[in-house]
């Protein structure tokens, strides 16, 4: 559970930098930060995989790239459904999807990959 709770704030330090570098990304509150961070693992942890095999042809054939559009189509999905989180065209989605991924990704570094309760 606190793995979850860690990564949704990852996630949530990934959507607020994306907020201020790239244009086109707005969060309204830090109540809707948070929201949007836990949203986005829910939708990461249920939708993502369903739409990473309908897709896989074309990732195959972009040879992965397309899951740059995928992450981007996950950010604008919980945009659409927080009022407190907006995501303004494809560009800002797929470039804050690349933000929130890369500081996913450096706070692995830190937690691990099955959060800090595997570590001992």
């Amino acid at each position: 559970m606190i793995g979850f709770i860690l990564r949704a704030l990852l996630a949530a330090l990934g959507l607020w930098i994306a907020s201020k570098i790239v244009p086109g990304i707005v969060v309204k509150s830090m109540g809707s930060l948070l929201a949007a961070g836990v949203l986005l693992g829910i939708v990461n942890a249920i939708v993502r995989p369903i739409v990473v095999v309908l897709t896989l042809p074309f990732t195959i054939i972009t040879l992965g790239l397309f899951l740059l559009v995928v992450n981007g189509a996950m950010l604008g999905l919980v945009s659409w459904f927080l009022g407190g989180f907006q995501v303004h065209g494809f560009w800002a989605a797929v470039f804050g999807a690349i933000v929130v991924s890369l500081t996913g990704w450096v706070g692995s570094w830190f937690i691990g990959s099955q959060g800090l309760e595997a570590r001992g």
